[in-house]
């Protein structure tokens, strides 16, 4: 269970997909759950803290049933708060955290979504990084600061950590 979690714009989704093909390439069995894709599928999923949680926890459960049966899952979601993210930690057998540490700063200028400034001009409410906290993970087993870094360089660490903790 690679669990990728970071600002909007941080590249979660971006390392991701490379991932996702890189192991698929290996023969591997992988399911991208993708925060962005999971919401069209849930669309009255709120912004809320409660409605993130409660449908971090549905992720989650969801991660822990594929994994279960084998499937290696790689789930891109901001999941903003610790204790979220601890839970679909102790729903899983093998979660790897993997913190994508891109500064808020940097997210903003990619801003390729235009959510950012109108998060800044109050058209979104709740909006995480901005008029909702993040609470970055205090030992995740991978970080990654996107910044100067290529898609490519970032995949590397990842592929790397994930060949260092394999059974």
């Amino acid at each position: 269970m690679l669990w990728f979690t970071g600002l909007s714009g941080s590249g979660k989704s971006t390392i991701a997909n490379v991932v996702v093909k890189r192991l698929r390439k290996l023969g591997i069995d992988v399911e991208h759950l993708d925060g962005d894709t999971m919401r069209s599928i849930f669309p009255n999923t709120g912004f809320t803290r409660e409605a993130r949680q409660e449908h971090i926890k549905r992720v989650g459960f969801l991660a822990a049933m594929l994994e279960e049966h084998g499937v290696v899952v790689v789930a891109t979601f901001v999941s903003p708060y610790r204790a979220g993210r601890a839970l679909v930690r102790k729903l899983c057998r093998n979660f790897i955290e993997i913190y994508v540490s891109t500064p808020l700063e940097e997210c903003e200028r990619r801003d390729v979504k235009g959510l950012y400034r109108k998060a800044r001009r109050k058209e979104i409410k709740n909006f995480t990084g901005i008029s909702d906290p993040y609470e970055p993970p205090r030992k995740p087993e991978l970080a990654i600061d996107t910044t100067g870094m290529t898609v490519g360089e970032s995949v590397d660490l990842v592929m790397k950590h994930i060949v260092s903790v394999r059974p």
